[in-house]
């Protein structure tokens, strides 16, 4: 099956499916009527999320984990990779003591600042970027890691190299991917009305033949990518009718192994082509992460609104002696966090090692939780993140969104093990061997 065709199964499975378990749009029910309790979803939360461990007692899991990892460090059979896991834990370890006492001179000393790229165009800062950008994939396509404007283009180019092959069913993807939302949504509409006036009144001349002057067809479908495409497979061909240009319908012309119903439906369901957003995962010695300066990406709006926002701020500080009611303070917070797409995670390790990864502000706590669980060495291992601003996330934490948490455009998180003590924790290596590897260069 190829690519276009598996992306329209694909579809059509899923509607399928929330048909059966949904029943559509659900059972009815009188306004009047007493409401339903929703069935409870906390069986299905603990098989879906992290569940906190209890701190009763150091678990056979956590024993097994700590032993096998404090025995990985020892061992003495893989040469290469011990002696670089030593240097790391060295280096870490020095610069852990060296940041205490940092801090113990500058008590006072700001320890992570967030800015915009955008308000300073240094190439110094460009260096200092916590990291390059912000990356996707696109399984459909390919397994490359590329921005939304590479794959914009990318994916552009791969739909038109289909519609040799499957001309209808490509191009009304092209008309999702390819165009505004607004102008796609205004072809499709027309298009369809066309189709299903031909499915109803297959013999009626004046809806097999389209007039390429006419207002509507001129403003709506002539000049959007795939809109031509599209009717040219459902067996529509230019002709010149009293010297003026028309599109003719005939079903022989009709693209083999399609019909109208299907073209209809096609377009129905057609969607844009979703990207994943990649974590871009990194691994930090400790001097590493002291400053976080966001790329552009990160950003709702553009690198000018941001310097203006900022000035804005600024004139606010001056005039901070006014007494501010909390209403006001919440809609100032609330119009900051909406500058942000996208949130920098880090989680802090008890050996001073960070990871990194790159989240959609509307991502779970859980999805926070699933990313660190995947980079440990042992992913059974009952583990807490602790943030400055919210504590100990539980249970009940894991359905918010870092938005609600606030947890943007940056934040630290302090990885913990309630049934390791601190002091044994720090010379236990909980990442997976292979993501040492990615310990940034100095």
């Amino acid at each position: 099956m190829s690519k276009i065709k598996r992306f329209f199964s694909k579809k059509k499975e899923e509607a399928a499916f929330k048909l059966r378990i949904g029943g559509g749009m659900g059972e009815g029910h009188k306004l009047n009527a007493p409401k339903q309790e929703a069935p409870s979803t906390s069986s299905r939360r603990k098989m879906d999320v992290y569940v906190p461990p209890k701190r009763n007692e150091l678990s056979n899991e956590a024993r097994a984990a700590a032993n096998a990892a404090l025995a990985r460090i020892d061992r003495k059979d893989s040469k290469d990779f011990n002696t670089s896991l030593a240097a790391i834990k060295a280096q870490a370890k020095r610069e852990l003591e060296a940041e205490r006492r940092q801090k113990d001179e500058l008590a006072n000393s700001s320890s992570s600042v967030s800015v915009p790229s955008g308000s300073s165009a240094s190439a110094t800062e460009n260096k200092n970027l916590a990291c390059q950008g912000v990356f996707f994939r696109c399984p459909l396509i390919g397994e490359e890691v590329l921005t939304k404007k590479a794959w914009k283009a990318k994916i552009k180019e791969f739909l038109y190299q289909q519609l040799e092959s499957e001309r209808g069913l490509t191009a009304c993807l092209i008309i999702q991917n390819c165009n505004v939302k607004e102008k796609a949504d205004d072809c499709i509409a027309t298009l369809i009305k066309y189709l299903e006036n031909i499915i109803k009144n297959p013999d009626e001349e004046k809806f097999c033949k389209i007039r390429m002057s006419n207002k509507i067809f001129s403003e709506k479908v002539r000049y959007v990518d795939g809109a031509l495409d599209v009717l040219y497979a459902a067996g529509f061909s230019e002709v010149q009718i009293d010297e003026e240009p028309f599109l003719l319908w005939t079903k022989e012309q009709t693209e083999e192994g399609l019909d109208l119903a299907m073209l209809v439906e096609a377009l129905k369901n057609s969607e844009t082509i979703q990207l994943e957003l990649d974590r871009n995962i990194k691994v930090l010695l400790p001097s590493q992460a002291r400053r976080v300066v966001l790329p552009d990406d990160f950003y709702r709006i553009s690198p000018e609104e941001i310097k203006r926002e900022q000035q804005l701020r600024a004139e606010a500080i001056e005039s901070s002696q006014i007494l501010k009611t909390k209403a006001m303070r919440d809609r100032e917070e609330q119009r900051t966090l909406r500058m942000y797409r996208y949130s920098l995670i880090r989680v802090k390790f008890p050996n001073g090692l960070y990871i990194q990864g790159t989240f959609n502000v509307y991502e779970k706590i859980a999805d926070v939780f699933e990313f660190v669980q995947s980079c440990l060495a042992d992913e059974s291992l009952e583990f807490n993140l602790v943030a400055t601003s919210e504590g100990k996330f539980n249970e009940e934490d894991m359905d918010k969104t870092l938005y609600d948490c606030k947890l943007i455009p940056n934040v630290l998180l302090l990885f913990t093990v309630p049934a390791i003590p601190t002091p044994v924790a720090v010379d236990v290596n909980f990442l997976k061997e292979e993501l040492l590897m990615l310990v940034q260069e100095m």
